[in-house]
């Protein structure tokens, strides 16, 4: 048996390190042509919060994803490789000025270990005259040390990663039984698929070892810290292809977080990053049969289209796509 990968940012290493676990004796290549820094998945803040309108294609496996993920992430916290996967526990503050219904998210707050409402005191730990206010407990994964550390896992395990571009379904290897298509924002060519919509995303990351806590405010502002820096957000253009650093978000990015904690004025900026996150209104994970010119039939399950929480929830999501690749070899899936 020989299963393919298409991607590897965090959706298509997730999804590999599960087939590998699913299926032992099998053989798993990683195709694709971007790795670790240059994946979407490195610009990511990596916190388990995944936005209301995250959405499978039913609300029960919506939720499903989401304790599947979460339960993953969490075990990989308790573990004794947390720190080199760069997986913590964090806690964090949401606020808003404007609406109770932007500090709740109903699915989630059953989820996590912690979610209350912010007593009045909390809600004047932040400039800002904030008048509503949850705290949570939550987990983040920091990519830049999650992606070369599942890599590595990935290929102890005797999988094999392919430097290729593919622009076709049919340049993979010809004895795949299965490829897995989890090529974010790349889908959108691969499969014509127009409900694909960049969502452009610029964040900084600082250097301010004293911020502890992760804090939200309206208006996507949000401090995230992490391993080594501390994460400044953050903008959410849609349908924008700009990969190109913006010198005005950056200092609306500044000017917002600067508000939210004074502090931060003095804090190094480490680096600037872009991202453009594949949106689709509804995740993709399903099976598709394409049969080309020369009669070659390829056995596909798409797994993209995570918008802002991929990190969050492609554990889920990679359970959840090889349990359609099982079905699809059992001959069970709907075709």
């Amino acid at each position: 048996m020989h299963f393919g990968v298409l991607g590897s940012g965090i959706i298509g290493l997730t999804s590999a390190l599960e087939l590998q676990q699913q299926f032992p004796t099998a053989r798993v290549s990683i195709i694709a042509d971007r790795f670790n820094e240059d994946t979407v998945s490195y610009v990511a803040a990596g916190i388990f919060r995944p936005g209301t309108s995250f959405m499978g294609p039913t609300q029960e496996i919506t939720h499903q994803w989401m304790r599947d993920a979460f339960n993953y992430w969490d075990e990989l916290r308790r573990s004794t490789e947390s720190a080199l996967a760069g997986v913590c526990q964090l806690s964090g503050y949401i606020f808003s000025r404007t609406t109770p219904s932007v500090v709740r998210n109903h699915f989630i707050e059953q989820l996590l270990p912690v979610y209350r409402r912010a007593t009045e005191q909390e809600l004047r730990l932040c400039q800002g005259g904030w008048k509503y206010g949850s705290f949570f407990t939550t987990c983040l994964t920091e990519s830049r040390l999650f992606l070369p550390y599942a890599t590595k896992k990935f290929l102890a395990n005797g999988g094999q990663v392919l430097r290729q571009h593919v622009s076709n379904f049919f340049d993979v290897p010809q004895d795949l039984d299965v490829l897995l298509n989890c090529t974010g924002m790349g889908a959108k060519e691969l499969c014509n698929d127009q409900h694909l919509v960049p969502i452009r995303g610029q964040v900084l990351k600082v250097r301010a070892p004293w911020i502890k806590t992760a804090f939200y405010g309206d208006l996507d502002t949000y401090v995230l810290p992490g391993f080594e820096t501390v994460t400044l957000g953050g903008c959410r253009q849609y349908d924008s292809y700009n990969t190109e650093w913006c010198k005005y978000d950056s200092m609306a990015i500044k000017e917002r977080c600067y508000d939210l904690l004074p502090s931060l004025k003095k804090a190094e900026i480490v680096r600037e990053c872009v991202g453009l996150r594949p949106h689709r209104s509804v995740v993709r994970v399903e099976p598709e049969l394409l049969t080309n010119d020369q009669g070659r039939r390829l056995k596909i399950v798409h797994n993209y289209g995570h918008g802002g929480y991929g990190v969050t929830t492609a554990p889920g999501t990679a359970k959840y796509a090889v349990q359609v690749v099982r079905d699809m070899l059992a001959g069970n899936s709907k075709l």
